[in-house]
């Protein structure tokens, strides 16, 4: 149950690899700090607000709603399993973009907001990014975790596959992509 003077985490969540261990950093934090995890996850109609608003088959904000919530449980189901994070937690569905919803929910200045720092590389400019909009924006402080080594392989690997190039099985278990 969340209390007035409690100490938050609260941090972004998608159901991305980025997210979980995003997610598993802010339980970390909880845990040192005795703080309580909000879990936050943004959503916003398909094409966004405009073309929801416009549109005359657009599905029902409530089913929308419904299936962020159910994004929300599963990837703490993936993060945690059946034991749950073992610390004070709440998820939280929030309808806007996910830097706006992060800064807004952590609106006390001794919350503690964790973002994952987003993708590096060739793709860092192609879209905005919610780690900076949140270190701009937020009145709190804010931690970035950074991507898992793991995921840049991953990244490496679905490329390779992509473009139908061999690969090695033993790279898998040794580490090299």
């Amino acid at each position: 149950m969340s209390g007035a003077g409690r100490l938050r985490a609260v941090v972004g969540v998608s159901g991305s690899p980025g997210s979980l261990a995003t997610l598993h950093r802010a339980v970390r934090e909880a845990r040192r700090t005795g703080a309580e995890v909000l879990a936050v996850l943004a959503w916003e109609p398909p094409g966004g607000e405009l073309a929801h608003r416009r549109s005359p088959l657009a599905l029902p904000l409530a089913d929308l709603r419904r299936d962020a919530g159910e994004r929300l449980l599963s990837a703490v189901d993936a993060a945690f399993g059946g034991a749950g994070p073992g610390v004070p937690f709440q998820g939280l569905v929030v309808r806007g973009t996910a830097g706006r919803a992060l800064v807004e929910t952590a609106d006390r200045s001794d919350d503690l907001l964790v973002v994952g720092a987003g993708p590096r590389g060739a793709l860092r400019g192609l879209f905005p990014s919610v780690a900076r909009y949140c270190v701009a924006h937020a009145g709190c402080p804010v931690l970035t975790v950074p991507p898992s080594p793991l995921e840049g392989e991953l990244a490496a690997l679905h490329r390779r596959v992509a473009l139908r190039r061999a690969v090695d099985a033993r790279e898998l278990t040794d580490g090299g992509c």
